[in-house]
């Protein structure tokens, strides 16, 4: 009685594709596209970009400087799956894996 509770159990975590971290690089910009495990490209649709990825600049007197790079193609991406599997959460750049 008790295997067939735990085995219940976790038919049903599996079941809600429970949160999954997972690295990813940048293929192209416009529009956005990430490779995840080198099998599954993921479009702007299925992406949650942070602001912190996000170009930023300011201007000092007449000069103006970037102060946050905006994602590159060929940059290295922490992501995190939803439960659920369909949107993903870019976290930040990985310097390396």
């Amino acid at each position: 009685m008790i295997d067939a509770i735990k085995r219940a159990a976790t038919e049903a975590v599996n079941a809600a594709g429970p949160v999954l971290v997972q690295l990813g690089i940048v293929e192209k910009i416009n529009p956005l596209v990430v490779l995840v495990d080198n099998r599954l490209s993921l479009t702007e649709d299925f992406l949650i970009v942070p602001e912190t990825l996000s170009e930023q600049k300011i201007t000092i007197g007449i000069q103006e400087y970037v102060i946050r790079k905006p994602l590159a193609t060929g940059d290295k991406l922490l992501l995190i799956r939803m439960q659920g599997g369909q949107r993903y959460v870019i976290m930040d750049r990985v310097v390396s894996a």
